[in-house]
């Protein structure tokens, strides 16, 4: 398995490679968000495992319901000039909650808004190190 990928005059991360990296980077926002507040919890039992299953649901629900729900709400993010846009990711997060039942409690409003903009933050930054290995990439190779 290649780390970069080269096609015609293109360059990527593997696509399987990028994924990995999200997963545990937005699990580790799960795991210290979880520690800090005590209005986040994840089951103590399987703390890790769970964690993971968090961000791995949240994962599929913006793969699947994420586009519809922005399709939707698209003249009031215009409205808000984008500020509504933390409210989707706020959604997807509360509807994780509910179908993990008692293994992950979000009790807190503003702590599952925080939650969600953390997550946001952590993708702007992944994106821009993913740019900036492959521009490294693409001067030497």
């Amino acid at each position: 398995m290649h780390l970069i990928i080269k096609e015609k005059n293109k360059v990527r991360l593997n696509k399987f490679i990028e994924w990995l990296i999200y997963m545990v980077c937005y699990t580790l926002v799960f795991m210290l968000v979880s520690k800090l507040f005590s209005s986040m919890q994840v089951d103590t039992r399987h703390f890790y495992l769970y964690s993971t299953l968090i961000v791995f649901i949240i994962y599929i629900l913006n793969k699947t319901i994420k586009p519809i729900l922005v399709t939707i709400t698209i003249p009031l993010t215009g409205i808000t000039l984008g500020l509504f846009y933390p409210f989707i990711n706020l959604f997807i997060i509360k509807l994780a909650d509910w179908i993990l039942g008692p293994h992950f409690e979000l009790d807190n409003i503003f702590i599952a808004l925080l939650v969600a903009i953390l997550l946001s933050i952590v993708n702007i930054i992944l994106e821009e190190s993913i740019k900036k290995i492959i521009k490294k990439v693409k001067k030497h190779g």
